[in-house]
């Protein structure tokens, strides 16, 4: 059954829709898609406790990318260290539509996290967003000590789109003996596996529309390139040698088997991948924490997890 809050949610957004729909995603300008998201999720994501927020540039092979240091009240230094990348299907989301979020790993973990604006699609299609998570999680291992965080306990992590980018620098740092990962913390992540799955195939919304992702697939124009594999960690040759993963999937989102499918490729292949799945919950929760509690509960999980595995 649907969580009672998110219920209320979609049956007010039904509500206050025109009759006749509004146009299709791909015909509206994505800046004006981009404003929408970030005015509706930054209005249903505020309630949140840190200690510091510091923004700064992180000097990667795509130029200057703008990153946010969040560090937690009583945060040891040097701490753990979560790279964060966002979500949105690689085309919208952005460091304001993910800080509360971000706030709540870093209190509910103890540890710092680095959120990542890396470029969108469709202005920097396949392998921009690819090419800037990995540089800078290889920046946050070079520059760990000025971070206050220790180079031995750095993960990513990411919701969505953004789970697909963590997931993709885990499997290209996997035979970096300098750079070794202790987690990637994936939520409700994107795979692209061989074989569509149930829920892909059957289930169009709630939050996530079939049209949405096609949408953001197209934008994103990883068909055909040489290096696709990277954009595509569900159908990787070899999954052994990744880190620890904690993969959250949610019961009303169209990717939830292929989260759930990931997590046991990653155990079949002699790895650990814990796997959460909130049945009652929707694709995006957790940067709508003010709607339901089930939300704060889900972000007091991840944060144990990020904790055990950084901390």
């Amino acid at each position: 059954m649907l969580d009672p809050y998110f219920k209320a949610m979609l049956d007010a957004q039904a509500a206050a829709a025109p009759p006749q729909g509004g146009p299709p995603i791909a015909a509206v300008p994505p800046e004006m898609v981009r404003a929408g998201y970030r005015a509706q999720r930054t209005s249903q994501n505020v309630n949140t406790t840190i200690a510091s927020v510091v923004a700064r540039d992180l000097e990667v092979g795509g130029g200057p990318r703008p990153a946010r240091l969040y560090t937690p009240e009583g945060a040891a230094t040097p701490s753990g260290l979560l790279v964060y990348f966002h979500g949105g299907g690689f085309v919208i989301g952005d460091l304001e539509t993910h800080d509360a979020h971000c706030r709540r790993l870093a209190h509910y973990s103890g540890q710092r996290v680095m959120a990542v604006d890396y470029r969108l699609a469709p202005e920097n299609p396949f392998p921009a967003g690819h090419d800037d998570a990995l540089a800078a999680t290889k920046w946050a291992f070079d520059h760990a000590a000025e971070l206050g965080a220790d180079p031995a306990r750095i993960g990513v992590g990411g919701d969505s789109a953004g789970g697909n980018l963590a997931a993709s620098v885990a499997h290209d740092l996997k035979a970096d003996p300098a750079r070794r990962l202790k987690l990637q913390l994936l939520l409700y992540p994107a795979t692209w596996p061989e074989v569509e799955t149930e829920t892909r195939r059957e289930r169009d919304g709630p939050v996530l529309s079939k049209a949405a992702m096609a949408f953001f697939e197209a934008s994103l124009a990883f068909a055909g390139h040489p290096d696709a594999h990277r954009a595509m960690p569900g159908r990787a040759k070899d999954h052994a040698g990744l880190p620890p993963a904690y993969i959250v999937t949610a019961g009303f989102d169209p990717l939830e088997h292929e989260g759930r499918d990931y997590a046991a490729a990653i155990n079949a292949a002699g790895g650990h991948a814990h796997h959460a799945n909130y049945p009652a919950l929707v694709h995006d929760f957790f940067i709508m924490g003010d709607v339901s509690p089930a939300v704060v509960d889900a972000a007091k999980e991840a944060g144990a997890a990020i904790r055990a595995a950084l901390g």
